[in-house]
């Protein structure tokens, strides 16, 4: 281009660049005096107001109280305990190992050398991170790849995932459901869930926990014209062990037309001979359920979630849902180290097999021992429940003490009278390390019981005194 071309071209540039951006300074001066005036409607005068300090949160105070009371009892803090290894049946803390109960990797994968292969594939050619979203920069082979083998082993025809589990039920149904819809869950619905009902705006409606025919009674008595109705349950329930009814709200989704949302987090290689989960274990059609959900960060040894259903679904959440457009690519390590165990999960039934069995002789065991076990079917999830929130730490520290890591649920996690340890089964612990944490388990807690150990030995006067000088 001729030198005396390029000022009116340079002068034409501008010209555009200065109307793109009046028209972007007018939107948003519209949209904020939209705002204003809303406010000015709502607070017609100024409101001088003094700032809280975090330490004044009631939140903060709950806090606090706990630490007294556990302070006064001389309970040691059970959670954030770090690990100096892989966890998996075994553990090492404190330089001391230990038999592990508390962690994810269902089908012992997290170690396992074709899972770890794939991993260091990934970071020699990717790198560590996508670096983008996937909309823009991040996308990788890998990711496809991954979402095209989970569709695969649902028998559906899409999935998306995410970079988090939690994110995931966040994004989908805030993408999916708004102002003028329905959600109903199940009242033990996992928190992300309902984080992502509330981002939503949806009207919520909770059932008993698996309870079908109170679910129908919900939506018999439904009243307002809901453009979308969306049914969320658990395939396993993280914090009983149960499984969903899934036949019985089939039959109500027929009659009712709502959408049917499975969170297979605890199901996916555990349930069915194959571990394909929730469907498989009943044996009914997976595209009969409009949307399923799990995470990547337990039976397949990586991190982050997704979603699997028919193309339409994953189209959408891939163009509008924010958790996957505003958010980076998965890292190519975990989304290779995923694919990695969907290989080992496919090849190598047996690995569900003895979740199951190690599962059941767990549940049978802890039954004999006259330990609560609550809902549990005996699968990947088995809890104990104690009751006070004070005895299930403590009976958490007084195991880890005899060798056993496992963790405690505990207000306001679960209602205070509903406390418990919560036992993850895996294809690895053997008929020994199940044997001995049972016996371990009953006798604790035996004695703690027998001490009226908990919140009801606590002199409230001390405690008051002890959150005073704080």
């Amino acid at each position: 281009m001729s030198d005396d071309r390029q000022p009116a071209a340079s002068k034409m540039n501008s010209s555009i660049r200065e109307n793109l951006l009046d028209r972007m300074r007018n939107t948003h001066q519209s949209s904020e005096r939209n705002r204003m005036a809303r406010s000015e409607r709502e607070v017609p005068t100024p409101v001088r107001r003094t700032q809280m300090r975090f330490e004044d949160l009631p939140e903060f105070k709950q806090v606090q109280t706990q630490e007294a009371a556990s302070a006064q009892l001389g309970i040691d803090n059970p959670f954030y305990r770090a690990h100096a290894t892989a966890a998996g049946a075994t553990t090492i803390i404190n330089g001391r190992e230990l038999i592990n109960f508390a962690s994810y990797d269902y089908l012992g994968l997290n170690r396992h050398p074709h899972v770890l292969e794939k991993a260091n594939e990934a970071i020699g050619t990717y790198g560590i991170s996508a670096s983008a979203s996937r909309l823009v920069a991040g996308e990788r082979p890998v990711h496809g790849e991954l979402e095209e083998r989970i569709a695969r082993f649902y028998g559906v025809d899409a999935a998306v995932c995410f970079v988090s589990g939690y994110l995931t039920n966040v994004a989908a149904i805030s993408c999916l459901l708004g102002p003028k819809d329905l959600v109903v869950h199940d009242e033990f619905i996992h928190n992300s869930a309902l984080a992502g009902i509330k981002l939503s705006g949806a009207t919520r409606r909770l059932f008993k926990h698996n309870d079908a025919q109170d679910l129908e009674t919900v939506l018999r008595t439904v009243s307002g014209d809901y453009r979308r109705i969306l049914v969320v349950v658990e395939g396993i329930y993280s914090m009983d062990g149960d499984v969903a009814n899934l036949p019985a709200i089939l039959k109500l989704k027929a009659e009712y037309g709502f959408w049917l949302m499975v969170d297979e987090a605890h199901s996916l290689g555990i349930l069915g001979r194959r571990g394909r989960g929730t469907f498989e274990h009943y044996g009914i059609d997976p595209k009969e359920v409009d949307i399923w959900m799990g995470t990547l960060s337990k039976t397949t040894a990586s991190c982050g979630g997704y979603i699997a259903g028919n193309a339409a679904l994953a189209s959408v959440l891939k163009a509008t849902a924010g958790g996957f457009v505003y958010s980076v690519g998965l890292a190519p390590a975990l989304t290779a180290a995923a694919i990695g165990s969907l290989d080992i999960l496919e090849s190598e039934p047996q690995r569900a097999a003895a979740l199951r069995r190690n599962g059941t002789l767990f549940l049978k065991l802890a039954q004999e021992a006259g330990l609560d076990t609550g809902l549990s079917a005996g699968f990947s999830v088995v809890p104990v429940l104690v009751g006070d929130s004070l005895r299930a730490v403590q009976l958490s520290n007084d195991l880890l003490a005899a060798g056993v890591n496992a963790l405690p649920i505990i207000h306001p996690a679960v209602p205070e009278g509903l406390a418990r340890l919560r036992f993850f089964i895996t294809s690895e612990h053997t008929e020994e390390q199940i044997r001995k944490t049972v016996a371990l388990t009953a006798e604790k807690l035996k004695d703690l019981t027998d001490r009226n150990f908990g919140l009801a030995s606590i002199d409230i006067q001390q405690m008051m005194k002890l959150l005073a000088a704080r």
